[in-house]
């Protein structure tokens, strides 16, 4: 195994500094060293992406990450390019103080940053590509007022931005930005992935990812357990041919209080395309026939109270509760009777609201799919407490409720009780939009009736809803509807992918 297949993990600030420590003792070299691979792997990724740029102004901060941006500056200025350096600091320290060395050592000048003068890019017109080598994975506070003015020139430029490691000002551990931090259209980072940088606020702000592993070896990574890892595209086996429906589950999708019809029948036609052998919906009677004509596939029962459902209960494998249930007298009583039958459960929207209200454990296998605000809720912290580190609160949920927990939101994140963690890279902006909470509910279910395990329902789910998004996005992400999803999904979900065509 060669290093770049480490891609898809993902590590804590912690772990990449003791990563760096061993790489550095395998590799033999000293720390300067491993910050030149870092200049150079930037130069690389500087003449892919932006192969016509000649000027180029690099912004380098006193630490390890400005070493980078000055070695960097080094290594353009000997392929011909032409380079200004703008320093944050006056000094710099350790392999750092070195790097700036070796610019200035070439003839290079290093003028500071002064936030009250003239901006430095008026006296460099010409700067095509702008190098933000401000702040590494050490940064986990709000960048002072002087950086903090110099982030806001960048983003205001209007030139493109290449970050080293991460965007500074983002916290690599959390993805949350508590002040000004810099908008990338590429980042390339070092060694390993960093957890930050695939979730909250970091879509916004790292653009085009790649990782450089600096040739660091593999044992080094066979050290470190990933803290987390991204989501593999993936799809369910080929079915068996003498397959019948009853060998692919029924589904029970229970909710639609009055003026919720379309949660229900989301999660249900979202159940069946993903491949439930049957799917049944308790609701409200006045939603019956509008159910049966515009989906007869769909098996629509008025239910009244816990006793009309516990004749359902019985029939079914698998559980999809809270799309549209609301949280009065019906929905409570329902909510009750569904959790007392013990199956194995998706539990969303009024489903967590209630259950954030009387808590209980889970023994059956149950999936949770709270967005940010349910999660908060179920916790008792504010919404802005789950933003400031997701990855905690994921894995807090699923420990406290014994379940699997979908944490949705850009970057979902997908964990279990015993701390396992996965990160989905797919998704977009349009997405954020009524119904596409139900769609995931009843995907999970299928799959949950299909065999698999909460675990790999939750991931395959999460991943098969995010990537059915990104292709219904390709007309457009504002204005997406999650029925747009059915589609793409029924082909993801076949593992047909490449035979994807746009629908109208």
């Amino acid at each position: 195994m060669t290093a770049h297949t480490h891609h898809r993990d993902l590590y804590t600030v912690e772990q990449v500094r003791a990563m760096e420590r061993d790489a550095l003792t395998a590799l033999d070299i000293p720390g300067y060293d491993l910050m030149r691979r870092a200049g150079s792997a930037a130069l690389n990724s500087l003449r892919r992406h932006w192969p016509q740029v000649r000027h180029l102004t690099i912004y380098c901060g006193p630490g390890n990450n400005g070493g980078d941006g000055f070695l960097l500056g080094v290594l353009a200025r000997e392929a011909g390019l032409q380079v200004r350096l703008v320093a944050l600091a006056a000094d710099a320290h350790g392999d750092a103080a070195l790097a700036r060395s070796a610019w200035e050592a070439g003839g290079g000048h290093v003028p500071l940053w002064d936030p009250d003068g003239e901006l430095p890019d008026a006296e460099w017109r010409g700067t095509e590509l702008l190098v933000d080598a401000l702040y590494g994975i050490g940064l986990n506070r709000a960048p002072e007022r002087s950086a903090a003015t110099l982030i806001e020139h960048i983003n205001a430029s209007g030139v493109p931005v290449l970050a080293l490691d991460l965007p500074s000002g983002l916290n690599a551990d959390s993805g949350h930005a508590p002040g000004a931090v810099v908008r990338a259209d590429v980042t390339v980072t070092f060694i390993a992935g960093k957890r930050g940088l695939h979730t909250g606020r970091s879509a916004d702000l790292v653009g085009l990812q790649e990782l450089a592993s600096l040739g660091v070896p593999d044992s080094v990574y066979a050290c470190v357990r990933p803290d987390a890892q991204l989501l593999a595209a993936d799809a369910l086996p080929r079915r068996n041919r003498y397959a019948n429906k009853g060998d692919n589950g029924h589904v029970l999708v229970i909710g639609g209080d009055h003026g919720m019809a379309g949660a229900v029948r989301l999660a249900g036609e979202s159940a069946l395309r993903t491949g439930a052998g049957l799917v049944s919906i308790a609701t409200r009677i006045s939603h019956v026939p509008a159910l049966n004509a515009a989906r007869p596939e769909l098996m629509a029962h008025a239910v009244d109270g816990p006793q009309a459902l516990e004749s359902l209960l019985e029939r079914v494998d698998v559980l999809a509760l809270g799309p549209g249930l609301g949280q009065g007298a019906w929905g409570h009583a329902l909510w009750l009777t569904a959790l007392d039958a013990n199956k194995p459960l998706v539990l969303d929207a009024d489903g967590l609201n209630l259950l954030a209200r009387e808590p209980r454990t889970f023994t059956a296998p149950t999936v949770l799919t709270p967005h940010p605000g349910e999660a908060a809720r179920l916790l008792g912290v504010t919404t802005k407490d789950i933003e400031l580190d997701r990855f905690a609160a994921a894995r807090e949920l699923a420990r406290r409720y014994k379940a699997v927990v979908v944490l949705k939101g850009s970057g979902s994140l997908i964990a279990d009780p015993d701390g396992r963690l996965d990160v989905c890279p797919w998704g977009n902006p349009g997405m954020a939009s009524g119904g596409m909470g139900d769609l995931l509910t009843g995907i999970v279910a299928a799959l949950l009736a299909q065999g698999c395990t909460a675990w790999h329902a939750a991931c395959l789910g999460a991943g098969l809803h995010a990537r059915a998004g990104d292709h219904a996005a390709k007309q457009g992400e504002r204005g997406l509807l999650a029925s747009d999803l059915l589609m793409p999904l029924r082909a993801l979900g076949n593992g047909i992918a490449d035979d994807l065509r746009e629908h109208d």
